[in-house]
């Protein structure tokens, strides 16, 4: 009999819009490679840029919160293994899962920690340095209680798998490095990207309901842009992404050649012919999907230390610039000078070929799985703290979800 999988997703996905898309549909290519038969549940709207997953046998379903109809649902698909998308999504429906089918394999996908991105955000406003009275937050509780709950969590970069197992003493059982999982790039791909005077302007790209990405717009706009401009008055900022309010397009201006370019159809075609990305993320977790684009593509970028974090370890290469200062000065040298370009362009081939080869991670996650299936019980039984939060004086979503149901009923 063919293995079953359920994805409960937090939003359908939009691999065009989001590296949470993209990161999606990566994990669904693993479980099709393992002959799981997949059905993706969500009880999100599904917008125009979602993914057609029935074009890929992959069952789509529509479930409702707090609601016993997932009960039913679940019951007669009776899946192998559960995939919950993001923490929020294991509260709602993690309960419902272990109710009726306690033999499911229950994996979390944290995407990235939101607690780490939502710590720094306000460190961010605030105007200080991240400590534990930002780090220790409701959302610290609820998230790690989510990665207690569950068998395993796929934690996709190296800085956030360090913090959770040294900050808050999670054992290495309950967590798997995932990465995104980068398919090598060929010879004859390298070979054909358009080389640095078939290029011009600068490029930025990012979901735009994704805050760290208005920052860091905002940030080009108002700080960084002018700079730049002056220096290189013919250079264009093509700034792209998913779902431009007006609020974005109203920082369009031709004259200052900052141009808010909407959603692109196609990121390798507009990144590949783009000469350098900018990504001054000012906070921010987990990896960032630009990032990877342009190294996919050729494309030399100015980051910081938090957009490089979980790719670059090393923080005093000149294109990790944590001043407007540095990263005006690396954007101008970048942006002129063919060597460094050219440098760059190939640590970045490097760096996805030796840190994020999709055959390495693909054959660790398949072996922690199949352990995982063959002594479920006795990881279960190392892992006391989930058994308790497990516990039903405990379980506070769930009778909160059962007490929204009885009143809407």
């Amino acid at each position: 009999m063919k293995k079953k999988v359920l994805i409960i997703g937090f939003v359908w996905p939009e691999p065009r819009s989001s590296a949470a898309g993209s990161r999606m549909m990566q994990l669904i290519s693993f479980f099709q490679s393992q002959d799981y038969k997949i059905t993706f549940a969500s009880a999100c709207a599904k917008s125009d840029n979602a993914f057609d997953l029935e074009t890929i046998n992959v069952k789509r379903e529509t479930i409702a919160l707090n609601h016993s109809s997932f009960d039913d649902f679940i019951i007669n698909l009776n899946p192998n293994l559960v995939l919950f998308d993001r923490f929020m999504t294991e509260e709602q429906f993690g309960w419902r899962v272990t109710e009726h089918c306690p033999n499911a394999i229950k994996i979390l996908d944290t995407e990235d920690l939101h607690f780490l991105r939502r710590a720094r955000q306000r460190a961010l406003k605030e105007n200080a340095i991240i400590s534990d009275d930002y780090l220790f937050s409701d959302t610290t509780k609820r998230e790690i209680a989510s990665i207690y709950r569950c068998d395993l969590s796929l934690i996709i970069s190296t800085a956030e798998m360090s913090l959770l197992k040294k900050r808050f003493k999670i054992d290495d059982s309950l967590l798997l490095y995932l990465p995104f999982l980068i398919p090598d790039l060929s010879e004859e791909h390298i070979k054909i990207l358009p080389t640095f005077d078939e290029r011009q302007h600068f490029i930025t790209i990012g979901n735009f309901l994704h805050e760290p990405n208005y920052d860091a717009l905002s940030y080009l706009k108002h700080t960084l842009w002018k700079e730049i401009k002056a220096k290189l008055p013919h250079a264009e900022l093509h700034n792209y992404g998913a779902y431009a309010s007006q609020k974005i397009n109203q920082l369009h201006n031709e004259r200052e050649g900052f141009l808010i370019k909407g959603f692109a159809e196609d990121v390798d075609e507009v990144m590949g012919h783009a000469k350098v990305l900018l990504a001054p993320m000012r906070f921010g977790a987990g990896l960032k999907g630009k990032l990877f684009d342009a190294m996919k593509n050729g494309t030399p970028f100015v980051s910081t230390s938090i957009g490089v974090e979980g790719i670059i370890e090393n923080k005093n290469q000149d294109f990790v610039c944590n001043t407007a200062e540095d990263f005006v000065t690396h954007a101008i040298a970048l942006y002129q000078n063919v060597q460094l370009w050219d440098l760059q362009q190939t640590l970045g081939f490097k760096i996805l070929r030796t840190q994020f080869s999709k055959s390495d991670f693909e054959e660790k996650f398949e072996k922690c799985i199949n352990e995982l299936s063959q002594n479920l019980g006795i990881y279960r039984q190392q892992n006391f703290i989930g058994q308790m939060l497990q516990h039903h004086t405990l379980q506070s979503t769930k009778y909160m979800s059962k007490w929204i149901e009885e009143k809407n009923s």
